[in-house]
């Protein structure tokens, strides 16, 4: 299960992120037997959870029963080396979260928190996963999209051109165009 090299099997992590929310039913729903099994389906070792401000703790596992090998902690200083190293992210619906993701080049499922009032993300995770560059689920649809999902699909996402914004904040100020 999974891809060798010489014989022994590679790490291929799942990173899921709430970033400082609290967000439970996102930490509930990749703790679930049928999760957890899907990602050993497609070839998964390892699940890292960052839990933010929830109440809910994942089951650990240091997965040497062929099970996932699952770890989480609440808050980290830097969460970037887990997104370089992760083969799948999971987030919330931050703008932050989902950019840096899409920044590495890393697949990524942005699951949307519908218990917030007033809910801009999901427009902007529904639109980047219209474009295909990332797939959109809530909690409760996060197994079906994992098992339907196709990441050669995916569509990179082609970063910023900062120069307008550049040059119309250097006019404000009074600088001369370049």
């Amino acid at each position: 299960m999974g891809d060798t090299e010489d014989g022994i099997k590679l790490k291929k992590t799942v990173f899921v992120t709430v970033g400082t929310t609290c967000f439970d039913a996102l930490v509930r729903a990749v703790d679930t037997r049928e999760v957890k099994d899907e990602f050993l389906k497609r070839g998964y070792t390892h699940l890292i959870i960052q839990m933010g401000r929830g109440s809910y703790t994942p089951t650990k596992s240091g997965g040497d029963d062929g099970s996932l090998a699952v770890d989480f902690f609440t808050f980290s200083s830097s969460i970037a080396d887990h997104l370089r190293s992760a083969s799948l992210v999971i987030s919330h619906a931050g703008s932050g979260s989902i950019f840096e993701t899409l920044r590495l080049g890393k697949p990524l499922i942005v699951v949307v928190n519908e218990d917030l009032m007033d809910n801009h993300q999901s427009e902007l995770a529904e639109e980047l996963a219209e474009r295909k560059h990332l797939y959109c689920a809530r909690p409760q649809t996060l197994n079906q999209t994992i098992a339907a999902m196709n990441l050669e699909s995916l569509l990179p996402y082609p970063p910023g051109n900062a120069i307008p914004v550049a040059k119309l904040i250097n006019r404000f100020l009074g600088f001369p165009d370049d």
